[in-house]
């Protein structure tokens, strides 16, 4: 019985299921979800990612985790952790520039976190000394870490509220002739709107983004150290629809093909912040991609490859003008750090930071 099936007689039985229950089921189905048997990543799959772009992007977030580390006093050992870390390309990028800085690859201990099986084959591949656990529980608090969290946030399941004029309902998926559709329902009592609102608007919230970025802001705090959140989203409370399906690079209908296409929402980075700052540690402002991949010196970098590889200048400017440009992803894609304690600096996060 397909993942699609299973729904359908799911919500015959018990009723209609919110979004984030919904999104959940359609990535983490323990047989048939997206991220458990599918996850197609790179030009040949369904969406590509900015370490798959161009070496660039993580050759600069390799730069700020040096700079991180050398902020805390070169602490040895540190764990570098990964979460949601793709084909493992990302962590490659950020190790070969880790080996131009003494001392830092003796005292980095990897630890990718991730939950599928697939991504994780291809992680171990690109990154074989790293130990791999399947959440963020399962790092230890017992060395100083410095967290990496690259496209993470918009995978995570989001609840969707209407206001009509009878009052707050949630967006569910029931069914309407036997296939899945999407209704309301009544909001639920706990229910407060997050900001002003008018007639007619949506807003969507994500319980698991916000419970993962309280989750690790106290790892942060507890172990000591920094974390980088970077994704595409808002920087600005908003009200919106923001769910998509992706297949082959496509847009495709979310509730067409459960399991088979990859669903998203926008990171709800003021909400992620909001909750990463109650816990008590230091919160960057949110940054535009391109601005922090600048501080942090991809220009030089782009210039000094289109040097040594002529031949290649037309695509590393394409690679360029896709990590920077405002109309692609520069400005859609944010940033946000967090540190404990406050001398750790968060660099290219605030204007004034540099590369090494």
């Amino acid at each position: 019985m397909s993942l699609k099936d299973r729904l359908i007689e799911q919500i015959t039985l018990e009723g209609p299921m919110p979004l984030d229950a919904y999104m959940a089921r359609c990535l983490l189905d323990p047989i048939d979800g997206y991220y458990t048997k599918n996850a197609a990543l790179g030009a040949d799959g369904d969406f590509i990612t900015a370490p798959l772009i161009s070496q660039m992007f993580g050759e600069m977030i390799g730069v700020w985790v040096a700079q991180t580390w050398l902020s805390m006093g070169s602490p040895s050992p540190v764990r570098l952790v990964e979460i949601g870390g793709g084909d493992g390309t990302l962590m490659s990028d950020i190790l070969r520039v880790a080996e131009r800085v003494p001392g830092l690859c003796k005292a980095v201990q990897v630890t990718m976190v991730e939950i599928s099986p697939p991504l994780r084959a291809l992680q171990a591949e690109q990154v074989p000394d790293a130990v791999f656990v399947p959440s963020l529980d399962g790092v230890a608090e017992d060395m100083p870490v410095i967290v990496v969290a690259n496209e993470l946030l918009d995978c995570l399941p989001a609840r969707q509220f209407i206001r009509t004029e009878t009052g707050w309902f949630e967006r569910c998926v029931g069914l309407q002739a036997g296939a899945l559709a999407f209704g309301l329902i009544p909001a639920g009592e706990d229910f407060i709107p997050p900001f002003e609102t008018a007639i007619g608007d949506l807003v969507e919230i994500s319980p698991a983004q916000t419970r993962l970025a309280e989750n690790l802001a106290l790892l942060i705090k507890n172990a000591t150290g920094a974390a980088l959140l970077i994704d595409y989203g808002r920087d600005t409370p908003e009200t919106g629809d923001t769910l998509q399906a992706l297949y082959r690079h496509q847009k495709r209908a979310p509730l067409e093909a459960p399991g088979a296409h990859d669903l998203t929402v926008w990171a709800d980075f003021p909400a992620v912040a909001a909750v990463a700052a109650k816990t008590g540690v230091t919160v960057s402002p949110i940054t535009a991609q391109r601005d922090f991949l600048a501080r942090l010196g991809i220009e030089t970098r782009h210039a000094a490859l289109s040097e040594r590889n002529r031949d290649q200048a037309e695509k590393l400017q394409r690679q360029y003008d896709r990590l920077m440009s405002p109309d692609q992803m520069g400005a859609l894609f944010k940033v946000l750090g967090m540190a404990y304690p406050a001398s750790v600096n968060l660099f290219a996060l605030e204007a004034g930071g540099a590369g090494l």
